[in-house]
């Protein structure tokens, strides 16, 4: 179909979205073991993929509004606990404690009593179930309503405060860390870095053989997931599969060598140009390389003629980092100078024998995930962490990307629209993945960390790298959306998945799909929400026909208990900000009571 075809088909829907006013379709059948009486009635199928080279059809309006569409898929008794558990965690005595009531409750009851109330409550609202098998009939109830899965194995280990600090700082506090920059030292106020995080799963590392484990329940995510739901998600966390030491020095590097690049740039009075803007001389940049006492300009020579770009006349930030590997494998250390003392240090103090080991057992446990996502038709998520991690995070998540999305996105990156420098990090990768012709497929989040990252920030002694406000954070996800959506309009060979609670944004991304001609059958863009939240967002867009997506946590009751506090912490901030989801919820009780609905089986 025509772009403009597209556009006229979504403008349409997007107008229906502020007035909805349109006749229901008759309901397909239930999935099994699920109440169309108890409901009110049952999902209704998005429309079918056009035949090749046929006019697509008008998607169906979607109306956030309509309490009868946002949970059609709810039991009478999901719609009850959804009010009773999103009612308990605006209530801030009860959550500012919640971990110390969940331990208390814990012993009064006993466990079984205490794994019933849990399930009837917090767990059974945020968590899909105890394991791989207990887990399908949601997921196939919610593919039945056009709405897919982010699985996530969120099990983790409760070491209470100290020992966590003292775990983290044992393996922090290695290899000259009193020599780094201090956003990569060891902090023992942050050896926990459960601390401060809303939502987000956290991992401690023990040794290799963890790691290992951590791949194997990653492996068992994508084994459940084919077959449960289409063209789904397993999300994964780099610091499950590398020793965070490693991670935290490698970042280092990776900061420290592109920050001499924006030095390079000052002396040619490039300062404060974009990114991808900044175009180095290369004779200049010889020259500088070799005042500063880098290189001399035959050994540059030599560099650039090795990485295949001696015949260029300027160097942009992505050439530059082609540069990095090789540079990096070399027997003596590359030295660069220290911005405040002036003098030249090592850039990489070498790996020892172990550390390589670490990083080809990182890159391992990548490879098997990817080619085990590939065949069972699953794609891989690779969740952004604290900012101190993520450079690497972030360089290996690319060089999987080379390998695995070439013919369609296999490997999601994430980026954190909280930070000063996410724009900078979008356009970097996406231009890199063009240059190099593979696929770039990335979900944009707002951020998880912003509370511990602004606390050590300010206790350690460097710039806050978190955006000063909310609204700031909110143009810069929309800004980063928005370079994403032109680069689909243009070479459809982007993905991305929206990643947002925010009405105003899920709007702002139809709207500007309806502009660029990006029709929801093109799967292109999908939406991402929390399992247990925002289900007047997740479910008319999937009866609509978009793609989107339930990130779904499981694990056994006691084991997830640390992942359940921080989702009352989340939903705490969430449901002061806005009361839309208990207000819908109450009209639909109420529109069942009124009916006749509410007390059928």
């Amino acid at each position: 179909m025509a772009l403009p075809s597209a556009a006229r088909a979504l403008r349409a829907a997007v107008r229906r979205c502020a007035h909805p006013s349109r006749p229901r379709s008759t309901p397909s059948a239930a999935p099994r073991g699920f109440s169309p009486a108890a409901a009110g009635t049952g999902p209704r199928p998005g429309p079918p993929p056009p035949p090749q080279g046929a006019e697509r059809d008008l998607p169906p309006a979607v109306d956030f509004g309509d309490p009868r569409e946002a949970f059609r898929s709810k039991s009478n008794a999901e719609l009850l606990r959804g009010l009773v558990v999103l009612g308990l965690c605006a209530v801030e005595p009860l959550v500012q404690h919640n971990r110390e009531l969940l331990q208390l409750c814990q012993r009064v009851l006993g466990q079984t009593l205490f794994d019933r109330l849990m399930k009837m409550t917090f767990y059974g609202q945020f968590v899909a179930g105890e394991d791989q098998e207990a887990i399908k009939p949601l997921l196939r109830r919610n593919q039945a309503f056009g709405v897919g899965a982010v699985l996530d194995y969120s099990v983790e280990e409760d070491l209470g405060d100290g020992r966590a600090q003292n775990t983290e700082m044992a393996v922090l506090h290695l290899c000259g860390a009193e020599k780094r920059e201090k956003r990569y030292r060891a902090h023992q106020g942050f050896g926990d870095h459960h601390g401060g995080v809303a939502g987000a799963h956290t991992y401690f590392y023990a040794d290799e053989a963890k790691c290992d484990q951590h791949m194997e329940t990653f492996l068992h995510c994508i084994d459940a997931l084919s077959g449960s739901s289409d063209d789904g998600f397993a999300a994964i966390k780099l610091t499950a599969l590398a020793r965070p030491q490693f991670l935290v020095q490698f970042s280092e590097v990776l900061v420290k060598w592109q920050r001499l690049f924006h030095q390079m740039a000052a002396e040619q009075d490039q300062a404060g140009r974009a990114v991808l803007d900044i175009k180095l001389e290369l004779e200049k940049l010889q020259e500088a390389l070799a005042s500063f006492g880098i290189a001399s300009k035959a050994e540059s020579q030599q560099w650039f003629i090795g990485n295949k770009l001696g015949t260029i006349s300027t160097v942009d930030l992505l050439d530059w980092n082609s540069l990095f590997d090789s540079r990096t494998k070399l027997s003596r250390p590359l030295l660069i100078p220290n911005r405040k003392t002036g003098q030249l240090e090592p850039l990489l103090s070498r790996f020892s024998k172990e550390e390589e080991l670490q990083m080809k057992r990182v890159l391992q446990r990548m490879d098997v995930l990817a080619k085990r996502a590939m065949e069972k038709g699953v794609r891989l998520m690779v969740d952004a962490e604290q900012s101190y991690f993520q450079p690497a995070i972030s360089h290996l998540t690319v060089e999987m990307q080379r390998r695995f999305n070439k013919s369609r996105p296999i490997i999601y990156s994430t980026y954190q629209c909280y930070l000063k420098e996410a724009y900078n990090n979008v356009t970097r990768d996406m231009e890199l993945s063009r240059r190099e012709g593979w696929l770039f497929g990335t979900k944009l989040v707002r951020g998880a960390y912003m509370e511990q990252e602004r606390e050590r920030a300010a206790q350690m002694g460097y710039e806050d790298p978190i955006n000063p406000t909310y609204e700031k954070t909110n143009e810069m996800y929309h800004r980063c959306l928005d370079y994403v959506l032109e680069e689909i309009k243009h070479s459809r060979k982007a993905c991305v998945m929206v990643a947002s609670h925010n009405e105003e944004t899920v709007k702002f991304t139809l709207r500007r799909m309806m502009e660029l001609g990006i029709h929801p059958s093109d799967k292109k863009v999908c939406f991402g929400q929390l399992l247990g939240m925002c289900d007047q967002i997740t479910f008319p867009l999937g009866q609509a026909g978009f793609s989107v997506y339930k990130y779904v946590p499981y694990g056994p009751v006691n084991e997830v208990l640390p992942y359940l506090s921080r989702r009352a912490q989340e939903n705490r901030g969430f449901m002061q900000r806005a009361n839309r989801e208990r207000d819908l919820l109450w009209k639909e009780v109420k529109r069942r009571l009124l009916t006749g609905n509410l007390f059928s089986h």
